[in-house]
């Protein structure tokens, strides 16, 4: 039987993210996924609050954080990795492929000024399929892209941490339409989850929006309700189906309301650049690209 890890959930209601600390029971070891950084649009200014809360709730309960994990890299939140590692500890990691997100959004944040090659940011990349442990619960780190190319999934004990891989059934599924994100690729993605793992599998969302379907957020769902009831990926749904519904539905979306910082932030892993010859750090906002 697969170990099950304690999870506990945390709502970042500005953004729609949740963000998790994920423990062994045995040896109180934990890991954080996609904590957020809060961030005012109108006056530039950052805050650990929310980040806090999850240091807060880490310390009152004891453990020891391992892992910061990123599922991928976001466009509508800025990442509060670094906050959790200055206060509590742990290695910052994401997919391996983040170095093609780079590239996605090279030409428009001008990356040769801002963001290096390599580990900038984060302390360990995963390979698909690659294991880990978290104390003594078995851990791997499936590639799930479409949404973007460095998209994973971090299968824990009886929990795999999805991030925008799939939502909640009757929200359906992720955009495809950033630099570098295809709807072909995510429907194998979300396939690939749901045809290999089990069926009792909890899943744990990265986002929800409860509100648009007059409900409270919920942050957990399971393999075999996606496959029954998921509005865009159900069993029956074919690939050209699937992509033909996303494809269309995405010409209709706007940009993320905090993509341009959030991105610019997250591709190294959320550390701001270096302070210029005047002392300030600055992120750029490219006109008529997008």
């Amino acid at each position: 039987m697969t170990a099950a890890p304690c999870v506990e959930s945390f709502y970042h209601a500005d953004s729609g993210t949740f963000a998790y600390v994920v423990s062994d029971p045995g040896s109180q070891t934990a890991a954080v996924i996609d904590a957020v950084l809060d961030f005012d649009t109108v006056t530039g200014r950052t805050c650990t609050n929310f980040a806090d809360r999850i240091c807060d709730w880490v310390e009152q309960q004891g453990l020891t954080v391992e892992w910061i994990l990123e599922t991928h890299v976001h466009a509508d939140h800025i990442s509060g990795a670094p906050a959790v590692r200055k206060r509590l500890g742990g290695k910052i990691a994401v997919g391996r492929r983040i170095d093609e997100v780079r590239a996605a959004f090279r030409d428009a944040f001008g990356y040769e000024k801002i963001v290096l090659p390599g580990r900038e940011g984060f302390d360990h990349f995963f390979a698909d399929g690659e294991t880990f442990a978290l104390g003594g619960l078995e851990a791997r780190y499936i590639a799930t892209p479409g949404h973007t190319p460095a998209c994973g999934t971090y299968v824990i004990g009886d929990a795999a941490f999805v991030g925008d891989t799939i939502f909640q059934p009757d929200m359906g599924t992720a955009r495809c339409d950033f630099p570098g994100g295809d709807a072909r690729t995510l429907y194998r993605s979300i396939r690939k989850l749901l045809d290999t793992l089990p069926a009792e599998t909890r899943i744990f969302v990265c986002h929800d929006y409860g509100a648009a379907a007059n409900r409270d957020p919920r942050a957990e769902t399971s393999v075999a309700e996606e496959r029954r009831k998921n509005i865009h990926a159900r069993d029956g749904v074919s690939e050209d189906e699937f992509v033909e519904m996303r494809e269309a539905r995405d010409a209709t979306l706007g940009l993320p309301r905090l993509m341009l910082p959030s991105v610019q932030l997250n591709v190294r892993g959320g550390q701001p650049p270096e302070p210029d010859e005047t002392g300030v750090r600055r992120i750029t906002i490219p006109l008529d690209y997008f």
